[in-house]
């Protein structure tokens, strides 16, 4: 595939997430999927990161997550996003609805093996989440 053609393959992953659209992402992964969420934390399958997401997507039900930038190299896509939600649904990260606004940046790395997203690399400040829904770490 081509580099704008993985662009828009992730493009359209994060379109799917942001619409709550899970389905579509098992046409978008493929088999072998591996989300990341942290170095060493690995989620198997596109169910994996469906598991692993979907809570904290619930957690801030009328989230929002803006692409802001995408660079793609040969098989990798880069992803930089600013999420922003309000903490109304389930918990977060085992703390339950707090109310609070939470914004906070993201960078995604991922790479294509024949047209479909195999790994999901996420990097993020876990503990910026926390202070900013009133967990002091």
């Amino acid at each position: 595939m081509s580099v704008e053609a993985n662009k828009e393959l992730v493009y359209r992953f994060y379109e799917a997430i942001q619409q709550g659209n899970y389905e579509a992402l098992k046409e978008l992964c493929h088999k072998d999927f591996v989300f990341y969420p942290q170095v060493d934390t690995p989620f198997h399958g596109v169910e994996g990161l469906i598991e692993s997401e979907k809570k904290n997507f619930d957690a801030t039900p009328n989230f929002k997550m803006p692409l802001k930038t995408m660079i793609a190299e040969g098989n990798q896509v880069a992803a930089y996003f600013i999420f922003e939600g309000t903490h109304t649904g389930s918990d977060l990260f085992g703390i339950p609805a707090t109310g609070k606004n939470v914004k906070f940046s993201l960078m995604m790395l991922l790479q294509i093996k024949d047209g479909k997203i195999i790994e999901k690399r996420a990097h993020f400040d876990r503990y910026d989440i926390l202070n900013q829904i009133g967990v002091n770490v």
